[in-house]
């Protein structure tokens, strides 16, 4: 993945279309906000930071935070190394010490925010069903709490996004100049955590309730061709239909969330909810769910 808003293509290719081989594994196991491989270190293992350390890490923390509030408050272009240092107290040059350029300093706020963003979805999905699916549910019980667990995660993509415009934007609209330079680092890593976020729970899907997808040879050869090097990319065992599928999802949440986030209803609509309730219902159907739930 090139940049950190290509986790998404901007309006569906696909959250982890570069993400490499093997990537649905990592995402399927990836936990918003996990420590990584010190979180499974033994007790004692680490030495605990030194007071330096502490203090640099500080001051990385007021950084993320000044930026993060100039740009909602004056936009992109308003979040530079001068007006940071400005913002702080401190010079510019001095900023170097902790991000050799903007680029890299708008790359590690934009992976702070996809990590915020993936996180609250990770804990809207486990909030609405706490208990997991135990082998003892009815099928229709499993189904419910599958339903439920959807809902969840796109209304608090919706909720989030209509709550955080100026970072959605950022994340998921045009590309910012310099920004998108053939890298890949901590702010796709943290995009691959997001999207995992919303694949795991696909795959869950697929694995508990199966649901009907088009066959290979149904679909446009042309088509089939990139869905498959897609899947390859993905390292998913599952078949293109679904691949096509998982698609078609992204692109009808990202489209209805973007459209109302970005003002594009206003022309009929002064509240999109109810609209919105209406994806959730089409969502619900391409994998083979009910919304709104029975009774």
């Amino acid at each position: 993945m090139t940049q950190a808003v290509r986790a998404t293509e901007h309006a569906g290719a696909g959250p982890i279309a570069d993400a490499g081989p093997g990537a649905a594994d990592v995402i399927a196991d990836a936990e918003p906000g996990a420590a990584g491989p010190i979180a499974d270190a033994e007790p004692g293992a680490a030495s605990p930071p030194s007071r330096r350390d502490r203090l640099r890490a500080a001051t990385i923390e007021e950084i993320m935070a000044t930026a993060r509030r100039l740009l909602v408050q004056n936009g992109p272009e308003a979040v530079s190394l001068r007006a940071i240092a400005r913002e702080m107290g401190m010079t510019a040059p001095g900023l170097y010490r902790y991000y050799g350029s903007h680029e890299e300093l708008v790359r590690h706020v934009i992976a702070g925010i996809f990590t915020e963003l993936g996180a609250d979805i990770y804990q809207a999905i486990h909030t609405a069903a706490p208990h997991g699916l135990p082998s003892t549910d009815t099928h229709e019980q499993v189904t419910v709490k599958l339903t439920i667990k959807m809902v969840a995660a796109c209304r608090e993509f919706r909720r989030w996004a209509l709550n955080h415009k100026p970072e959605f934007a950022l994340l998921f609209g045009v590309p910012l100049p310099g920004i998108d330079d053939g890298r890949y680092d901590i702010a796709d890593e943290c995009a691959l955590a997001f999207a995992g976020t919303f694949f795991t729970l696909f795959l869950e899907l697929w694995r508990l309730v199966p649901f009907g997808v088009p066959a290979a040879e149904e679909i446009d050869p042309g088509l089939r061709d990139q869905l498959v090097r897609y899947r390859d990319q993905l390292g998913a065992d599952i078949p293109v239909g679904a691949v096509l599928t998982f698609l078609r999802c992204w692109t009808v949440l990202y489209g209805a969330v973007a459209m109302e986030v970005f003002g594009h209803m206003s022309f009929a609509l002064t509240d999109p909810a109810p609209m919105f309730e209406i994806t959730l219902g089409d969502l619900a159907a391409l994998v083979g769910l009910r919304y709104p739930l029975p009774g």
